[in-house]
């Protein structure tokens, strides 16, 4: 389904520091994301009937809508999750400026 929106940000965790820089890193070099944001943060989920509180990195990557899914697949190569959280966020606007960098980066 095309929505008409070209640009999104893709969310994921991951259980360390060292683990997220290697995936910003590679998501970046790929030109998957034009820039990716590494995080510390604290999350609590449930988890196979119990919850679970740990301590993770939130990586917020800057892409394009159609490298998405190959966002995804680099993603799930090397995750050490059974199920890692990937999330896509629209992107309705911004400035126009950055916008066309993110094209430019990941072209």
């Amino acid at each position: 389904m095309d929505t008409g929106v070209t640009y999104c940000m893709a969310l994921c965790t991951s259980p360390s520091e060292a683990h997220a820089l290697e995936l910003a890193r590679g998501l970046v070099d790929h030109r998957l994301a034009a820039c990716v944001q590494v995080l510390p943060i604290r999350s609590v989920y449930r988890w196979e009937g119990k919850r679970e509180e740990e301590e993770e990195r939130l990586i917020l990557a800057k892409t394009r809508v159609d490298l998405f899914d190959r966002l995804v697949e680099f993603v799930r190569k090397g995750h050490p999750y059974q199920v890692p959280e990937i999330v896509r966020l629209d992107i309705a606007g911004g400035l126009d400026a950055y916008l066309s960098w993110v094209g430019e980066s990941t072209g």
